[in-house]
């Protein structure tokens, strides 16, 4: 993160303008100039922890592929199978490579004449690459159309209320998993589906870039609150839900990253299958991502080392946060598999070495703050206690 530049350094969102009105402190993230907060965290995030939030995730990528081969093609690229995806139905995936490790975490839509890839900024030219390849094999046409169209993202224990309002009530009612197609006043298409980012009830918002403000205008106006990424990072951190380049990357195997729904074990190949498979029926990952409690006040950095109560290193962290919910301290992180028990006692490097100290950029035990591992999620809200789906 950086502080912002002038406004033709970044990407810019398609209401960038409506941000900076808004009183938005902006800043930069993988290239995209991004809405940090509104001016008071504290209140964004306690939008979403009790009625609901509104963030702009148009930075986001959006692929759309189609053609009467695009399933074939994809189900051979990605772990899900792309087969048992109904019209107006969603599923995780992940591309992996032919080592089983991760490139990018997906969403695909089915919305009956198309799919809608949707994935980080982060992984959107990887996606765009390994799917262009096809582009000339056969019927499969593949467009990027992240400058064309808009994502907004309502999150809250009332967002089902916000979006009924502003939507009507089929987009309100979607189940999970589900897909359901919307208009606003002047006939612009909104694609719906209920996801989460918070642990909160959530829905995410398709719309073309011309019809983006009509929608947020609409949101705002039926309760919801403008949060930022720094609001954000912290639901997301507590929702323990990990981020590509920051939580996962392409050394991790899949299932490393709690990435398990994206996976089917039961249907034909594709790439990386056989690693993936072989791992889950002949043993378990060596690592895997989980919960950490800090048990004193400290935010370690990312990369920090994390150790058994005996000081030996079993890994790092990946993300951490003060949770406003918790009052402590809480990080994602990739611990051994024998160190994975919710309750374990370990330890986290808590202060930066100077360079010329040692290879490592962080310390060793004798500077740590115990921890404990955590079942993520570490705060299960709405989306946990919602019967919809």
């Amino acid at each position: 993160m950086s502080e912002v530049a002038p406004k033709s350094a970044f990407r810019t969102l398609p209401l960038d303008d409506v941000h900076r009105r808004s009183g938005a402190e902006m800043s930069e993230h993988d290239g995209w100039a991004l809405p940090e907060d509104y001016g008071d965290v504290a209140a964004e995030y306690a939008a979403v922890r009790s009625g609901a939030g509104l963030i702009d995730l148009s930075a986001r990528g959006r692929i759309v592929v189609g053609g009467s081969e695009a399933v074939m093609f994809l189900n051979g690229l990605i772990t899900n199978d792309i087969k048992t995806l109904a019209q107006n139905s969603w599923m995780p995936a992940a591309f992996p490579n032919v080592q089983g490790r991760l490139l990018a975490a997906v969403r695909v839509i089915n919305r009956g004449d198309d799919f809608l890839i949707d994935t980080e900024s982060a992984t959107l030219q990887t996606v765009l690459k390994l799917l262009e390849r096809f582009a000339h094999a056969g019927d499969f046409r593949v467009a990027e159309v992240t400058n064309e169209t808009a994502m907004l993202s309502v999150q809250g224990k009332e967002a089902e209320t916000v979006v009924r309002a502003t939507l009507g009530d089929p987009a309100a009612e979607v189940g999970r998993q589900k897909a359901v197609a919307a208009k606003l006043s002047n006939d612009s298409g909104v694609t719906v589906i209920r996801a989460t980012h918070t642990a909160e009830d959530g829905f995410d918002l398709f719309v073309d870039a011309s019809a983006a403000q009509l929608l947020w205008d609409g949101l705002l106006k039926a309760g919801a609150t403008p949060v930022g990424s720094r609001a954000l990072e912290i639901l997301r951190v507590e929702a323990g839900i990990p981020r590509y380049g920051i939580d996962m990357d392409e050394t991790n195997v899949v299932t490393e990253a709690n990435l398990d729904d994206a996976v089917s074990f039961t249907k034909g190949c594709y790439v990386g299958q056989e690693i993936i498979a072989r791992i889950k029926y002949r043993g378990h990952v060596a690592k895997k991502l989980t919960g950490l409690v800090l048990e004193r006040e400290s935010t370690p950095e990312r990369g920090a080392k994390i150790f058994s109560s005996d000081d030996k290193e079993i890994g790092r962290v990946t993300s951490a946060v003060f949770s406003l919910s918790l009052k402590r301290t809480v990080a994602l992180g990739f611990v051994k598999y024998d160190y994975l028990m919710p309750g374990t006692q370990v330890k986290v490097a808590a202060v930066r070495q100077r360079p010329a100290q040692a290879k490592s950029p962080l310390t060793n035990a004798s500077s740590s703050v115990p921890a404990h591992v955590a079942e993520l999620p570490f705060l299960r809200g709405s989306w946990y206690s919602n019967s919809n789906g």
